[in-house]
């Protein structure tokens, strides 16, 4: 055992071997539905093994650490594939939006339940009889009034789904071999998350390789970019590849931004670190000041707007589908529903949460604008997204994959902990324990703050290896 721990890339090795192992049986095994806090146990192992594992990777030499991570990465996203989406059900709507699109019809004019597209049903997304009695199962109507459900969450109403994100779904669908079910969009995970990495590897070599396991290892990337084969990790890749394309030209990165953005809307939180300094004294004034924000914002809207538009023009329905109903089914307007808000709702009576939420956001937006690193967007952009899921506290867990790549960018450890508070909020049945986390998780983030505060003023800031830069943004 003493061997072990003096012998880094041993030691690495051995926790990464035990983190795979651990998530195989969680993802192969795990009931969502009946074992809720068994789920629970296993998901804080596997971020244990996984905070044990990148720990000791940093003291492992480039060039193994490199291997190491690429390797690691592929054992653990692999294990995503071992069953089928265990804990979301949200990839049969996925399928189902690419088959509706493959048969020529827009998915924003139809709900799933509706008869129209009766034709286009099968049993595996719409079981008959017995095969109805699964607890993922929601009841729809048929014409012939025999027993008949969807796998597919909230069948009665239109995908909330932005429009590359439903081109996505298109392309995996035309290429998806007959009866192939949900393996294709698994499969479309995986790639994506390897994909991440690699770019994560590539933009953080030489100097800091190890911080690519941040996202490579991660627990949530097999269980919700891959098992369950959230769109999400299409969105992250291209925010990340926009980030570190804006370090040097603006434009390419407002491009990809509206890309990612057209995926999925989180990333438009990344908007404000791609203009961080714009608001800074002594930097750019009027009309400068607009051409540099427009270099940005314009090519990401102008994407977001050409996207939407095939559908806006194929569509007899709003192509905003399900979006305003979602924040309000979800508590975003109701501060006393669920376990929305919960940190602020510590401290602050419910009434004033949604207001405290909004001032907090732009109060962290403002800060980048004024005080962010230009050379290092991702700062800016992890400043914000985190500072948005501490106030908002979705009980989502797969939201926070943008948390956990923008993490490893920057190397700043203390927001690692929001991804296993979206998990326990949303695998637990009593809205306390989610709040705690959150809780735990906006301590983390004021620890690590403090921490670096403390360090600068002594003039020893901890070393956190930033991707390399060449030239200054355009």
């Amino acid at each position: 055992m003493h061997n072990l721990i003096r012998c880094p890339l041993a030691c690495a090795t051995v926790l990464l071997l035990a983190l795979v192992c651990v998530l195989a049986l969680t993802i192969s095994t795990g009931s969502f539905y009946a074992d809720r806090a068994g789920l629970l146990w296993r998901y804080a192992l596997a971020w244990a093994l996984y905070a044990a594992g990148v720990w000791a990777l940093r003291k492992v030499p480039g060039r193994q650490a490199a291997f190491l991570v690429i390797a690691g990465g592929i054992a653990v996203t692999a294990t995503g594939l071992l069953a089928p989406p265990a804990t979301s059900t949200d990839a049969y709507r996925y399928a189902w939006d690419g088959r509706v699109q493959a048969a020529g019809v827009s998915p924003y004019d139809h709900a799933p339940a509706d008869p129209a597209l009766t034709p286009l049903r099968d049993r595996w997304l719409f079981p008959e009889g017995a095969d109805c009695d699964g607890p993922d199962r929601y009841p729809v109507p048929s014409r012939d009034g025999a027993r008949s459900c969807t796998r597919i969450n909230r069948p009665a109403v239109h995908t909330i789904y932005p429009p590359l994100a439903e081109a996505y779904f298109a392309v995996v669908h035309r290429l998806s071999p007959e009866g192939s079910r949900h393996k294709p969009l698994q499969i479309g995970g995986a790639l994506l998350a390897l994909g991440t990495s690699l770019v994560l590897l590539i933009a953080l070599s030489p100097k800091a390789p190890a911080r690519a396991a941040w996202w490579a290892w991660c627990p949530a990337v097999p269980i919700e970019a891959v098992n369950n084969a959230h769109v999400d990790a299409l969105g992250v890749l291209l925010t990340v590849i926009a980030l570190i394309t804006a370090s040097r030209h603006r434009v390419r990165g407002g491009l990809l931004l509206g890309a990612a953005t057209a995926v999925k809307l989180l990333p438009a939180a990344a908007a404000p670190g791609m203009l961080s300094r714009l608001l800074a004294k002594g930097g750019p004034s009027g009309w400068r000041r607009a051409l540099a924000a427009l270099a940005v914002l314009g090519p990401a809207l102008l994407v977001v707007a050409l996207a939407y538009l095939p559908y806006v023009l194929a569509s007899r329905d709003s192509v905003l589908g399900y979006f305003f109903g979602y924040l309000n089914e979800e508590g975003y307007s109701d501060a006393g529903a669920d376990s929305r808000y919960a940190v602020l709702r510590l401290i602050l009576p419910d009434s004033w949460a949604l207001p405290a939420a909004l001032a907090v956001f732009a109060v962290a937006a403002l800060f980048v604008l004024r005080r962010g690193d230009a050379h290092r967007p991702w700062r800016g952009a992890l400043v914000v997204t985190g500072t948005a899921f501490l106030v908002f506290t979705p009980g989502y867990s797969w939201y926070a994959l943008l948390v956990v790549a923008l993490a490893a960018l920057d190397g700043r450890w203390e927001w690692l902990g929001i991804p296993p508070a979206g998990s326990v909020a949303y695998l637990s049945a009593q809205a306390g324990l989610g709040t705690a986390a959150y809780g735990v998780a906006a301590l983390a983030v004021i620890t690590g703050l403090v921490a670096r505060v403390r360090f600068s003023a002594h003039g020893a800031a901890p070393r956190t290896a930033a991707p390399r830069r060449r030239r200054e943004p355009k």
